[in-house]
């Protein structure tokens, strides 16, 4: 039987919050963020483990409460996201074999469901790619050039906006990881660099409030949503 880590990359400074703390420890209901999105992950008795990867001149992370139930270790992270979940997928290696899964969580999704990611997990286990969760685009989408002049309409059908977590087995994103990064791939989520070499991950579907904070109004829909889902009895 596969074991499954959860990766958090949780190095970056957050500047968009334009807040005096990065956007990963800024209060959500009373606690750090990143408190909720650890408490989500290790609530799902499949994850044996969370490795998160952080800054190296990190002072607040001393100051986290964090799950008593699951192991939760530390890496420090890279100048750019994918950097920081290499060197978090290096960590583990070794610790857990090269086929064990592993599910990488941005820390400023703190309202990921547990039913999405146990649904995520049941759709890829026996997959010989893996795949993330997603949502479908509902909205038109345009096309706008540099100075906001709407250019077209683009169509929508087969278009989803990725999400996370995303699941994939440790040796193979190690692998996917170091040839997009040494290519001309950008490397925008783990899908990106998996579909570099070739291969098709599977997309999953999720629910819509499984939110990335990014902007101070982000937090208090963030709220919103925790609240509701409290009230759905998660």
């Amino acid at each position: 039987m596969s074991g499954y880590w959860a990766v958090v990359p949780a190095a970056g400074s957050g500047t968009r919050m334009n807040a005096s703390l990065p956007k990963q420890y800024l209060p959500l209901l009373g606690r750090p963020l990143i408190e909720c999105t650890l408490e989500r992950l290790a609530s799902v008795p499949e994850i044996t483990g969370i490795m998160v990867a952080i800054a190296g001149d990190d002072v607040h992370w001393s100051g986290i409460r964090l799950p008593a139930h699951v192991e939760v270790l530390t890496v420090s992270g890279g100048a750019e996201r994918h950097l920081s979940v290499l060197n978090a997928l290096r960590a583990l290696r070794g610790r857990v074999p090269d086929d064990d899964w592993v599910l990488v969580h941005d820390a400023a999704r703190p309202c990921v469901h547990p039913d999405d990611i146990r649904k995520l997990i049941s759709s890829l286990r026996d997959h010989p790619v893996g795949g993330l969760l997603g949502i479908p685009v509902a909205d038109t989408m345009k096309r706008v050039e540099a100075g906001g002049a709407v250019t077209g309409s683009v169509d929508r059908a087969g278009l989803w906006h990725a999400l996370t977590p995303q699941m994939f087995r440790l040796r193979a994103l190690i692998e996917a990881i170091e040839r997009a990064g040494a290519g001309p791939c950008a490397i925008t989520d783990e899908a990106s660099a998996v579909e570099y070499t070739g291969l098709r991950p599977l997309m999953v579907a999720g629910r819509r409030d499984n939110i990335k904070v990014t902007t101070a109004g982000d937090l208090k829909l963030a709220e919103q949503f925790l609240r509701s889902q409290e009230e759905e009895g998660t």
